[in-house]
């Protein structure tokens, strides 16, 4: 049976059963054991652990395991620990600077964006940063989805902000993000953030002809590293070198790091596909156990079509 006509993996990819934090969603179940398995197969896998070992580790049986990941991002768990190797890493990076040309050439619907989010964005004015939001409401929701709990936040252009939280963290996460914005007022409202969460995280939704539509809330050199990476396609990824040469400062790829940490629109505007030379993983604001996921569930993605 293909992929596309399993039963079990079309609801496990479709149906992200959003909920909030606290609720142990089969989302934020099926995360938390991912995450354990991460964590383990990145310090063992040079010497190639048995699923056994791995499921032992994510504390489950192997055969649930299995289920899991094809369930989860549609790879065997030894494909998904192949997906998070440094060789895979480093070609994901093959090309990468010609990758970002075919993308400025092609646009963002191109035929390589096939897998891809849809995203249309637009750029706040510099002093509606430099106020810190004032005037502005922001609506957030805490949602479950595939990299644990994530924090919608909505402005009325659009999308302004997605972070991710571990179980018990949902309240340092959320403060994080209102420090970007300090004097903005937040209004708490998961079931009007839930249509949003939706369009992130269900690949049926992800069309060209309905883009998800985000705001970025930063300075002009931020703003033009984000929309850099918005011309990242799935499965492939740029250095930091690559992106500074793209925004003309080819000098400016430590700045360029530090604004990548500080993308507000995480998995969206994907940061996550910003790596070191040689394929090092490099931080990531939100752990790098989730850059990890998101990658492999990304190559899984991919694997799909």
């Amino acid at each position: 049976m293909s992929p596309k006509s399993d039963p079990m993996m079309i609801s496990a990819i479709h149906d992200q059963r959003l909920a909030r934090p606290g609720h142990q969603s089969a989302a934020l179940r099926d995360y938390d054991s991912v995450r354990r398995a991460i964590a383990f197969i990145s310090e063992h896998w040079r010497t190639q652990p048995t699923i056994e070992l791995m499921a032992d580790a994510a504390a489950v049986t192997p055969d649930e395991l299995h289920h899991l990941f094809r369930r989860w991002a549609g790879l065997t768990p030894k494909a998904f620990m192949q997906a998070l190797t440094l060789d895979h890493a480093k070609g994901l990076l093959r090309d990468s600077a010609s990758v970002l040309d075919a993308a400025l050439d092609s646009g963002l619907s191109g035929p390589g964006r096939l897998h891809d989010l849809f995203v249309t964005h637009e750029a706040m004015s510099p002093g509606e940063w430099k106020n810190g939001g004032a005037g502005m409401t922001l609506r957030y929701g805490f949602h479950a989805c595939p990299f644990g709990t994530a924090i919608v936040i909505a402005s009325d252009r659009g999308l302004a902000g997605l972070a991710f939280a571990d179980p018990g963290e949902e309240p340092t996460a959320f403060a994080d993000m209102k420090r970007r914005w300090p004097n903005a007022t937040y209004v708490e409202d998961h079931d009007g953030t839930t249509d949003l969460a939706q369009r992130i995280f269900d690949t049926r939704l992800w069309r060209p002809d309905q883009p998800l539509r985000v705001v970025l809330i930063g300075t002009d050199f931020e703003v033009r590293v984000w929309e850099t990476l918005l011309k990242i396609p799935m499965g492939r990824a740029v250095c930091y070198s690559d992106i500074a040469n793209k925004i003309k400062n080819p000098k400016a790829s430590r700045a360029v790091g530090a604004a990548v940490g500080r993308n507000p629109v995480s998995f969206v505007v994907p940061c996550h596909r910003a790596l070191g030379k040689g394929g090092a993983l490099t931080g990531y604001h939100w752990g790098i156990t989730r850059k990890q996921a998101m990658l492999g569930w990304e190559a899984g993605q991919v694997g799909l079509h």
